[in-house]
């Protein structure tokens, strides 16, 4: 099968492969239809972890069954499924309290496997033709007849929209409350959409890309350029010096200023300073152990200068961590599927697999227009 390798720091290319295969009796083999290029793949891409050589990228995977294991039960072949990024059991004790993202059994390193990702496992990504799904019963989910039709909206359940919508949950928002977000990545703007879904009365959204301001501005969110002003001021301005109710994390360790000069403290303390006193924080950003491409030695080691101070005297909480995507995915995909919700705004560019390293490229230097890019491993339709 053709697959997107990795080869190193910004060197991916499209090779042949093995084919994925069913290796035991609770697999399931997909037929990759759309796969995305997530700004966490970036990470790797840019050699800012551990990722070996040879791997095969991407963890927003969709698909339809063409083979499944002796013991699958439920999933039939045929079936359009969308495959959380999570690789979860089912059975151990994270996954029964529905903490599918933190599965003690299949990552042999750490809580918590994916697909073709650096220190979450041995498993193989989906940009590729083909992909292996272990524990295939509890981690497909399938999705209903209009799944080709609506094949740029139901890719988002693997990861961002529920992403999105788990950081409105981590900051505790409620209906009627005023929330910022740090970031118009998409993952940032699905936390906005999230919000707005929500029944937010506000939701703000800090970026200085125009490109990515313009599309918060599109689902009603009000756009704050960081590059023309201290965002912390601006939110302030909009919340009549009290700050907003709930504030959303979606840059991650590798947050910079408008100058391009990293701060990976940056954003935390930012959303210390733009949220009220009492207020949440959820942090669905990425924040690293270890950052051997960090700026100072205390990043190096996944320590950032954190204030505290004012943290503890505002009274707030936050919430971190990577999304429990099956938490939310059932009740998004009917979102979806009646219309109340389409995901697929962010998409900015679809291309064939043969073009992924194009679409890397371009994602990775934040070239204008580039939001979101899905890839079509068999087959582009447009």
């Amino acid at each position: 099968m053709k697959a997107l390798i990795y080869n190193g720091t910004r060197e991916v290319a499209v090779q042949d492969v093995p084919d994925a295969r069913i290796e035991r009796p609770t697999d399931v083999l997909v037929h990759v239809t759309t796969t995305n290029i997530c700004g966490s793949d970036l990470h790797m891409y840019e050699g800012r972890t551990d990722l070996e050589a040879g791997r095969v990228l991407g963890h927003e995977n969709m698909g339809e069954v063409v083979e499944i294991g002796s013991a699958v039960d439920r999933v039939k072949v045929g079936d359009m499924v969308c495959l959380p990024f999570n690789i979860s059991c089912g059975h151990c004790k994270n996954c029964e309290a529905g903490l599918t993202a933190f599965c003690l059994t299949l990552n042999p390193d750490a809580a918590g496997a994916a697909y073709g990702f650096a220190g979450m496992g041995p498993y193989n990504g989906g940009q590729a033709e083909l992909l292996r799904v272990p524990y295939g019963d509890f981690n497909c989910l399938r999705l209903p007849e209009d799944a080709r039709e609506k094949e740029t909206d139901y890719v988002m359940l693997s990861d961002i929209f529920p992403t999105g919508w788990h950081c409105t949950e981590l900051a505790g928002m409620r209906p009627g409350e005023s929330v910022v977000v740090y970031g118009a990545g998409p993952v940032g703007l699905m936390a906005a959409y999230s919000a707005m879904i929500r029944g937010a009365s506000q939701v703000m959204v800090v970026d200085r890309h125009p490109d990515r301001l313009r599309l918060a501005e599109q689902i009603g969110a009000i756009a704050i350029d960081d590059s023309k002003g201290s965002p912390v001021d601006q939110v302030l301005e909009h919340t009549r010096g009290e700050g907003a109710d709930r504030g959303c994390e979606c840059v991650g360790y590798q947050a910079h200023d408008p100058q391009g000069v990293e701060h990976p403290e940056m954003t935390m303390n930012d959303l210390v300073k733009s949220v009220r006193p009492t207020g949440g924080i959820g942090v669905v950003g990425i924040f690293l152990p270890q950052d051997p491409g960090a700026p100072d030695d205390m990043a190096k080691k996944g320590e950032i200068r954190f204030d505290m101070g004012l943290f503890w005297f505002k009274g707030q909480k936050i919430g971190t961590g990577q999304a429990n995507v099956k938490a939310y995915n059932r009740q998004l995909r009917n979102l979806i599927h009646t219309g109340r919700a389409k995901p697929s705004f962010i998409v900015s560019h679809e291309l064939p697999l043969e073009q992924a390293p194009e679409g890397y490229r371009h994602f990775d230097a934040r070239d204008e227009g580039w939001t979101k890019v899905v890839l079509h491993p068999n087959g582009h339709r447009r």
